[in-house]
């Protein structure tokens, strides 16, 4: 672009995982909420019938936010052992933070990932923010599932 900025490639997650990670905001309102996000390629997503841009239209090698781990899950190790436990390692390629006061810009005190999605009060999918260490970034939501897993 002329005036020097450039574009950034978007942040790419289900709607169906946002909704739902603000339905767990909401939960825990009024405390913060911090919880690591795991992507998938989007040949492993099935396409939904639900808001979003549908998922023939995002890129074969984009990296889609699409699961999560259980903020507290493994809490009682982490008590113990001073180490997240419960989220494998390596796996995580982001983290959803609520901000119950308002503020949709990450703090210093946040859980820093690679990938941020920050969401404030109404907790709505529309006030989801995206961001990366460069700054913010557009939030495109898509319109996938994961599949259902057999046991």
């Amino acid at each position: 672009m002329a005036d020097g900025s450039e574009e950034r490639e978007p942040v790419y997650a289900t709607h169906a995982l946002v909704e739902t990670l603000c339905a767990l905001a909401a939960d825990a309102e009024p405390r913060a909420l911090s919880v690591a996000l795991a992507t998938s390629a989007p040949s492993a997503l099935d396409a939904s019938d639900g808001t979003g841009t549908p998922l023939a239209e995002v890129p074969v090698d984009a990296a889609v936010f699409s699961d999560f781990y259980f903020p507290d899950a493994g809490r009682a190790l982490d008590a113990v052992f001073g180490v997240d436990l419960a989220t494998p390692s390596g796996q995580t390629k982001g983290r959803f933070l609520a901000h119950p006061m308002g503020d949709p810009d990450p703090a210093l005190g946040d859980d820093l990932a690679a990938r941020l999605l920050v969401a404030v009060p109404p907790w709505d999918v529309a006030d989801v923010r995206a961001y990366d260490r460069r700054g913010r970034r557009r939030l495109v939501l898509v319109a996938a599932e994961t599949p259902e897993e057999e046991m």
